[in-house]
């Protein structure tokens, strides 16, 4: 059996991509599984750690305005298209899988009018447009969200699994996780992140959140602030409040699946994969969505789990720290709070997304 999948640009888009491929092995090990992607994403450095050949097309994508850069992006859309028959010719796929992204475009397309099964995994609540479009095209559509079934109007078949979470995101490694960042196993832990290149705003807040929390006892922060602005944070917060011992500043978090091991409550961005992460662990968080992110898709994820009562959202415009830190004052110090978060954030995770993404993928090439 040979498999193509295609997701770039960044890691929302490939690690779910990995992660589905990774399951469809245990399932079919004489699968041949290769990627599909560009060489100005993330992928062309991800993908080969993880032991799959990577394929190049050339597409860029649209801006959302007429101009020279559109005919750019049209040009290179005709020669990804040219490129990705040329691809699938030579490989002979039996199956064609995307997990979003504008490179999923070209390939997945092309597969559908050869008459090779297809599907997407959209990971947003607010579909992005690439997958809007091959929803007319594809057989099915694994939704990250629900909410996001009402964004297509295509033939597809449209399946909720939730998202692809990572096996090490799965596993107890609250211990490990203890020892690493040096944490007290009797303190609440507050993980704290905004995204690999972190979030100013949040760290805005929290400088005001952390200076009021320093040398409490019932609570610890774990807080990864982005390379960027890490030395400037740490300036401004002072070394009195680092000195307090429960303040913990990273510039980044590298061993992510022990840092949600060991959290109680979260501060972060809406992203889906992150959401996924935090909803398996049964972590409640307070969302602060990224406001310029294509179509506001942040947003919407974060409002799904506030009406399901995992997640609490304040607007980016609107955050502060005298308006966060009551709300976590409220999840620290009333119990029945953060643990009705906690049972609504298990309620609505799926653990078991990827392999039923990848189950149900595997169905298209039996039925053909």
């Amino acid at each position: 059996m040979k498999i193509i999948v295609s997701g770039g640009g960044t890691g929302g888009h490939i690690y779910p991509a990995i992660t589905i491929a990774n399951c469809i092995k245990e399932l079919r090990p004489d699968a041949e599984i290769v990627f599909v992607g560009t060489k100005k994403g993330l992928e062309k450095d991800i993908v080969p750690r993880y032991g799959y050949p990577l394929e190049f097309i050339t597409v860029a994508g649209f801006e959302r305005h007429l101009g020279l850069s559109t005919l750019v992006s049209a040009e290179k859309l005709f020669a990804g298209l040219w490129e990705a028959r040329q691809i699938l010719n030579k490989l002979k796929p039996d199956l064609a899988i995307g997990t979003g992204g504008y490179v999923c475009g070209p390939i997945l397309w092309q597969a559908a009018v050869k008459g090779i099964p297809t599907c997407v995994q959209e990971q947003n609540a607010m579909p992005g447009v690439t997958n809007k479009i091959l929803s007319r095209f594809v057989d099915k559509i694994f939704l990250g969200y629900e909410e996001g079934a009402k964004a297509f109007a295509g033939k597809a078949e449209k399946i909720y699994t939730g998202n692809p979470v990572r096996k090490e995101i799965l596993a107890d490694n609250r211990e490990e996780g203890l020892k690493t960042f040096d944490l007290d196993p009797n303190k609440k832990t507050l993980l704290v992140f905004g995204g690999s290149r972190g979030a100013r705003s949040i760290n805005n807040a929290m400088l005001v959140v952390e200076q009021k929390l320093a040398g409490r006892s019932d609570v610890q922060v774990l807080h990864a602030t982005g390379t960027l602005d890490y030395e400037n944070y740490v300036a401004k917060l002072g070394e009195g409040v680092l000195a307090a011992g429960n303040i913990k500043v990273l510039p980044y978090i590298h061993e992510m699946p022990k840092a949600l091991s060991v959290a109680d409550m979260a501060v972060s961005r809406a992203g889906a994969i992150g959401l996924a992460e935090l909803m398996v662990k049964g972590i409640p968080a307070i969302l602060i969505p990224y406001p310029y992110a294509t179509a506001n898709h942040q947003e919407f994820n974060a409002r799904a789990l506030e009406k399901q009562g995992a997640a609490q959202v304040i607007l980016d415009k609107e955050l502060q720290g005298e308006n966060l830190l009551p709300k976590l004052e409220k999840m620290l110090t009333e119990q029945n709070v953060l643990e009705n978060m906690h049972k609504a954030a298990l309620a609505v995770s799926k653990p078991n997304a990827a392999m039923d993404i990848a189950k149900g993928a595997l169905e298209l090439v039996k039925k053909n």
